[in-house]
């Protein structure tokens, strides 16, 4: 029974400099350590092959390090490796892959579809029909050669393409690209591997989007899988199985705080969530003084536990009670500045006003703290 891989956007080469110097470099880094994990379970299952259905790289003008770096990191399975070009690293007349040859860094097991014709794997027992883009964008749908192609008798026939299903995904998706959403039938496909749509996502039973191995975004739609497929023979129904391989999950949480037991329960889901990942955390609601301590120090902790924290504290309203004024002992112009804050709070500087209003607490409460050890 023919078993492969099928994976697709790693995007290698990828920068997140929203991150900082510290975090973005790091999330580059997993693109690459995730292609080692996809090797090392491709030999580990013993499958037939690894697809990688386009953008294989981010841009066409990434360093040569880069690009050997990646070849480096498929070492860990000698199967054959099919990669595709996909929208950002299209077939162009000169493109990466032509500099990737040139500079003879691709294994003799990486087999590169940068033409549409069919390549028969005879031993692994299948053929590969390949919709490669030469241009970034396309709108005519590339794979519609498949239909008429012909390919050796008793091997499975793999498509192999990279764009967007028409009239299946979102409308805001649809776009250049376009693939005709009934193509694995019309061409007799035993299976169609797809890239370009980031999430994992059955189209039908022969048509799969894998997604990218490694999460890039805050959306709930499976990525940071792979897809492990087996065909008993040609036309029988594929067993699809997605496989999570990624390294760091992103996380978008928003969380409403109203009551002493909100910030508890927000603080135990921080701890309770060990693996490492990419957290956007939206706050919103009202917290007192002691409860803004308890919430810097559980921040801090969670800061340097995952890969990243970005918090967004915007609609948290800070608003200290009469105990937390009466314990800072803030009397005379300092009350009024206190009072002042609060009631800007209510406005357009919400957030200056919160901010302004926490520091000053602190100050206040470290006075208080060396006061009462002198």
């Amino acid at each position: 029974m023919p078993r492969f891989l099928h994976t697709a956007d790693w995007q290698i080469g990828r920068q997140y400099d929203r991150f900082g110097p510290e975090d973005g470099p790091a999330l580059a880094q997993a693109r690459l350590t995730t292609v080692e994990r996809i090797a090392a379970l491709a030999t580990e299952l013993a499958v037939d092959a690894v697809l990688v259905a386009g953008d294989v790289f981010d841009a066409q003008t990434i360093s040569d390090r880069t690009l050997r770096r990646l070849f480096l990191a498929t070492q860990g399975y000698a199967g054959p490796w099919i990669m595709l070009p996909g929208n950002h690293d299209a077939a162009l007349a000169e493109s990466i892959w032509t500099r990737a040859q040139r500079l003879k860094v691709v294994p003799d097991n990486v087999h590169l579809a940068l033409t549409p014709e069919v390549m028969p794997f005879t031993e692994q027992g299948f053929a590969i029909l390949p919709a490669p883009l030469t241009q970034r964008q396309t709108f005519h749908d590339l794979s519609a050669w498949f239909d008429h192609a012909q390919t050796p008798a008793g091997l499975l026939r793999i498509g192999l393409a990279h764009g967007s299903v028409q009239g299946i995904l979102a409308e805001d998706i649809d776009s250049p690209n376009p693939l005709d959403p009934e193509r694995a039938e019309r061409a007799r496909l035993d299976y169609l591997a797809l890239g370009d749509w980031h999430g994992c996502r059955q189209i039908d039973s022969r048509t799969w989007y894998s997604g990218t191995p490694e999460q890039d975004r805050f959306k709930s739609n499976g990525a940071g899988q792979i897809l492990d497929v087996r065909i008993a023979a040609p036309g029988a129904e594929p067993q699809v199985t997605p496989l999570a391989i990624g390294e760091f999950p992103w996380l978008q949480w928003q969380r409403r705080l109203n009551v002493a037991s909100d910030l508890d329960g927000l603080i135990a889901e921080l701890e309770q969530f060990e693996r490492s990942s990419v957290i956007s955390l939206t706050l919103q609601g009202e917290i007192d003084l002691a409860g803004e301590q308890r919430l810097q120090q559980a921040l801090g902790h969670a800061e340097a536990r995952h890969r990243v924290l970005e918090c967004h504290l915007d609609g948290l309203r800070l608003l200290p009670t009469d105990a937390d004024i009466a314990a800072l002992q803030a009397d005379g112009y300092l009350g009024q500045v206190i009072d002042q804050l609060r009631e800007l709070q209510q406005g357009e500087d919400t957030d200056t006003a919160r901010e302004a209003l926490g520091i000053l607490a602190g100050l206040l409460r470290d006075q208080t703290s060396e006061g009462a050890q002198a």
